[in-house]
């Protein structure tokens, strides 16, 4: 007969229970695990505002001009008997150039010459004729209508005399005009006609070639309308200092970052405005001695001269770019850091920017570390080093006038 009560507990029952107990156990210790350690606080390097006084150095895309260009043209007709130049070399001024076939002037010379002869012997004539009818119409022996004609052919004769020795100047002015040197020293062109060809003083065939003067040499470039105003609007409010007697160094870098050794000086500025272009033209002139430089040729123009006061700068490094604009990260009361937005000017030297708006004296900005903070947690500010030098001059990436 079966019997009622408790059931006693088998082996296996029993090694279920205590497997379900250490799995609670090891569930209540996970959720009660400890929290991580905080976050040490980054560290950084800063910089302190501190407003100086820069050089303002704007840039400009400019292009060489020789500083007298001359064109050769023949002022006479003639055969082309020699060229008397190498074409593309450096000639000296006075230097023969072209000679054109000078005996048909030669000849027009002697004529005119001869022509001379022949007038200032019929002066001659008159001055005696003249001089024997005059006593004599004083004393009555003569009627005066004869010394009337007498001084009449001794006026034509006079008047002969002058015609005839311009005529002379005329053809020694053309035998001259045969010979053609340069007038300037500089560097020739090609030659635009050829040994034995037939000039036309009236006609194209009159141009020879060019003799283009390099030093010193023109250096042109052009600043828009909307940067004269820029640069005029900060002179007036005393962001930017104009040298006195506007007297500006012009520095030129020439194609791979090479530097040119001579400076220039700012020697014209266009009064008006192109209507094609909204621009006007600056002409510096700088010393050419190496003949460096060539007309046509792209190179950079620095302009130097005018300042800066109170200029606030950082490294380049330290701006960042927003969705917003320009930002800077500046360490404030705690050693907490936070966001700062700026606007941005000009570049200073390799390195550094100007700050234009939203940094004052005694700011600290993050310079290095820049990645690492977090707005509104502190850091841990590293060492101040030594400042570095202040830079001494300061490149424009956008155009500037060196006149606002």
């Amino acid at each position: 007969m079966e019997q009622f009560g408790p059931k006693r507990s088998t082996p296996a029952r029993t090694t279920c229970m205590v497997i379900l107990a250490l799995m609670g156990i090891v569930v209540a210790g996970c959720g009660k695990e400890a929290p991580p350690p905080p976050r040490p606080a980054p560290q950084v390097s800063v910089l302190t505002v501190t407003p100086k006084t820069i050089g303002f150095s704007p840039n400009f895309v400019a292009q060489t001009e020789s500083s007298r260009q001359v064109n050769i043209v023949a002022r006479v007709s003639g055969y082309l008997d020699k060229i008397a130049y190498e074409e593309g070399e450096l000639i000296k001024q006075g230097s023969l150039m072209f000679q054109l076939d000078t005996k048909p002037f030669i000849a027009q010379l002697n004529a005119a010459q001869g022509e001379l002869q022949s007038q200032q012997a019929r002066l001659s004539t008159a001055e005696a004729t003249y001089g024997r009818v005059k006593p004599l119409t004083e004393q009555d022996a003569l009627p005066q209508a004869d010394l009337d004609r007498a001084k009449g052919e001794l006026d034509a004769a006079r008047a002969a005399v002058f015609s005839a020795q311009a005529k002379v100047d005329g053809a020694q002015l053309n035998l001259g005009y045969a010979t053609i040197t340069s007038p300037v020293t500089g560097l020739a062109s090609r030659a635009l006609q050829r040994q034995g060809a037939f000039v036309n003083a009236m006609a194209d065939s009159a141009n020879l070639t060019y003799v283009a003067a390099i030093d010193p040499i023109w250096v042109n470039f052009s600043v828009s309308q909307n940067q004269m105003a820029k640069w005029q609007e900060e002179v007036k409010r005393g962001d930017l200092v104009r040298p006195a007697n506007e007297n500006y160094d012009v520095d030129i870098v020439l194609p791979g970052d090479i530097k040119y050794p001579y400076r220039g000086k700012i020697s014209f500025a266009d009064p008006s405005f192109s209507q094609d272009t909204g621009s006007f033209m600056v002409r510096a002139v700088l010393p050419n001695t190496g003949m460096e430089l060539r007309p046509g040729m792209f190179v950079t123009a620095i302009v130097h001269g005018a300042t800066r006061p109170n200029a606030i700068v950082v490294p380049q490094l330290a701006v960042q770019q927003g969705a917003n604009g320009h930002l800077v990260y500046v360490v404030g009361t705690g050693d907490v850091v936070e966001i700062r937005p700026v606007i941005v000017g000009d570049y200073a030297g390799a390195t550094d920017i100007v700050i234009v708006q939203g940094l004052h004296a005694g700011d600290r900005v993050v310079v290095d570390g820049v990645l690492k903070v977090v707005p509104g947690q502190p850091v841990k500010v590293a060492p101040t080093q030594a400042p570095a030098a202040p830079a001494a001059t300061s490149t424009s990436g956008t155009k500037a006038t060196p006149k606002p």
